[in-house]
């Protein structure tokens, strides 16, 4: 297959969060994630002094933050997991937009895995979530092309300040330029979360990298930060607390086009 984009893509936009009950609050801040070829990530070791893959540099990528969990190829982890929502990527290009390890430090709430036919249309998408409890869970979909739209029930804790009920509705656009996402949470046909995450994407280079380190040097562990400022700021407003389950998700769930 002929590359025509960089091993190494860096995007650079906002994330906003609205919640719509029981009350009213909105907070958004600025973000620099990576985007990969997961089959060419030698390539992308090699396309800036400033990143490395698993080794030291000032922005990096290690394949055990990921998939398996393991230093070994990402590439059956994601195929395996598009399987079980019944979707065949094998022959297509699987890209991973990330937030990069910096320095020592590395924290994704969400990772997305897109992968692409031969003419860059995205075909299917692996939505890859953490939660600060240091769990993870795996939602996965096939795409109708560059702008998809599918639904999903909730099944992860993500917050305390939310129970595990309703549904996502996820809105995904990816191409060449870039990266619009809006995750909505419903409940009985109403919204009450909206997260959205808007980038412009450009080939990554060193200068582009130090620009990230300098104008925003709290870009990585800033994001958990950021979580846990709005969490206190929801409970002082009084959010009801919601204990973690102990119930254990086996495998992805499923998102399918939404039945409207």
């Amino acid at each position: 297959m002929t590359h025509t984009r960089p091993a190494l893509l860096l995007h650079r936009g906002q994330t906003v969060h609205r919640r719509f009950a029981p009350f009213r609050s909105e907070f958004d801040y600025r973000v620099a994630m990576i985007d990969l070829d997961i089959d060419r990530l030698d390539e992308a070791n090699r396309q800036c002094r400033l990143f490395g893959v698993e080794g030291h540099a000032l922005f990096g990528f290690r394949r055990k933050d990921h998939g398996a969990q393991e230093n070994q190829s990402l590439r059956p982890w994601a195929e395996a997991q598009l399987r079980k929502a019944d979707v065949d990527v094998s022959p297509h290009t699987i890209r991973l937009i990330t937030f990069p390890r910096h320095l020592f430090y590395k924290f994704a709430p969400i990772s997305l895995w897109v992968a692409q036919d031969a003419d860059g249309t995205p075909s299917a998408i692996i939505y890859e979530v953490r939660n600060t409890f240091g769990e993870r869970h795996v939602y996965a979909a096939s795409l109708e092309g560059r702008w998809s739209r599918h639904d999903a029930p909730k099944t992860f804790h993500v917050s305390p300040f939310f129970d595990v009920t309703g549904t996502y509705a996820f809105s995904l656009q990816y191409d060449e330029n870039g990266l619009r996402l809006g995750v909505t949470t419903e409940k009985a046909g109403r919204p009450v979360h909206m997260a959205t995450l808007s980038t412009k994407s450009t080939p990554a280079r060193d200068r582009s990298l130090l620009s990230v380190a300098l104008g925003q040097p709290m870009s990585t562990i800033g994001v958990t930060l950021g979580i846990h400022w709005e969490a206190l700021k929801l409970w002082l407003k009084g959010a009801r607390y919601h204990k973690r389950p102990k119930n254990k998700i086996n495998g992805p769930t499923r998102a399918h086009l939404p039945e409207r």
